[in-house]
């Protein structure tokens, strides 16, 4: 199971870090509340069609339910957190059904994530990011669009079942929608054509398990939902321009 597939809803109090380098992520979105630092290198990130180019020490704060995607430019090291927005309950209550005008801040120095090593710590951690970052920006009611709530629901059944047979048509079927609807909607929303986007979501997944787990290179072709490992090669390699043994020897 990859990073982003944990979406804070598991428990109240959850909060998880992780440290990416050179990592690209297609669009998705959860409702736990993400952060995005910056520790070295440029990193493009969208968040709900706007994008930011972040450097060394810049965070993005990245609301729940914002649809959002990041790659790497050339080099990036980033640390992601990811929390429940019970963790910051005060904040959360007061600005639910907000978004940040700006959701990227610079900070002066790094933090060590490391030392967040209790509750106490993770929220203060956590309140004094909200606090810059309320210092900085205006703060927006949520206006979803009929086409974005269609398009949240798709992004939303890959999430869920990339793993699986995962299809436009399918999908189509069972959210009752016209496929060649749903097929124009996702390219005008995204730019990428539903199959290209499920091959992103599928390599990204496969990349954070070969950094970070012993599967086999088989078991995470058939984790990612490829029934033979022939098609993942050739679509890992697409997309990374690296084999996935070379990948994991690089990694």
């Amino acid at each position: 199971m990859g990073f982003f597939e944990h979406h804070g809803v598991e428990e109240k109090e959850f909060f998880r870090s992780s440290n990416l380098v050179n990592f690209t992520f297609p669009l998705h979105f959860h409702r736990a509340y993400e952060l995005i630092i910056i520790n070295e290198g440029e990193l493009l990130v969208s968040i709900d069609q706007k994008e930011y180019v972040m450097n060394k020490n810049d965070i993005a704060f990245i609301f729940n339910n914002q649809m959002h995607e990041f790659k790497t430019m050339d080099h990036s090291n980033i640390s992601i957190v990811i929390f429940s927005p019970e963790l910051i309950g005060d904040f959360f209550m007061k600005y639910k059904g907000y978004v940040p005008e700006n959701n990227v801040i610079h900070l002066r120095k790094a933090f060590d994530l490391d030392k967040l090593d209790s509750i106490y710590r993770q929220k203060s951690f956590l309140y004094d990011i909200c606090g810059t970052l309320v210092y900085n920006t205006e703060f927006l009611p949520v206006e979803h669009s009929t086409k974005t709530e269609v398009l949240h629901k798709i992004l939303l059944y890959v999430d869920r079942n990339y793993s699986e047979d995962c299809t436009l048509k399918v999908i189509a079927k069972q959210l009752q929608y016209d496929y060649t609807y749903l097929s124009k909607l996702f390219i005008q929303m995204t730019n990428l054509s539903f199959t290209e986007y499920l091959n992103q979501y599928r390599t990204s997944q496969a990349c954070y398990l070969l950094k970070n787990s012993h599967q086999s290179i088989s078991e995470i072709s058939i984790n990612c939902g490829y029934n033979n490992l022939r098609s993942f090669n050739r679509n890992f390699k697409k997309f990374t321009s690296h084999s996935p043994r070379k990948f994991r020897e690089l990694a």
